[in-house]
């Protein structure tokens, strides 16, 4: 993973992702992170080609919230 790729996951989009795991699904941090990163959209987030990491963090929630509730990735329209 290319350095400036993985810190854009790591410092600025995946914490305020699992924050809003935190706020909305009433989980503890360990247990939303742990969540997040078993999650399909982690997955698809974590391949630099798939320009999920563009959406923001809201969006990425979004998109967890509902592959959570229904085992389905839906990517919203560009």
């Amino acid at each position: 993973m290319d350095e400036k790729f993985k810190a854009i996951l790591s410092v600025a989009l995946i914490p305020q992702v699992v924050d809003l795991i935190v706020k909305n699904d009433s989980l503890n941090d360990a247990d939303a992170l742990n969540a997040f990163y078993k999650s399909k959209t982690y997955e698809l987030l974590s391949k630099e080609n798939t320009k999920i990491w563009h959406f923001s963090p809201l969006t990425v929630y979004s998109i967890w919230e509902e592959e959570r509730k229904t085992g389905k990735l839906i990517l919203p329209e560009e």
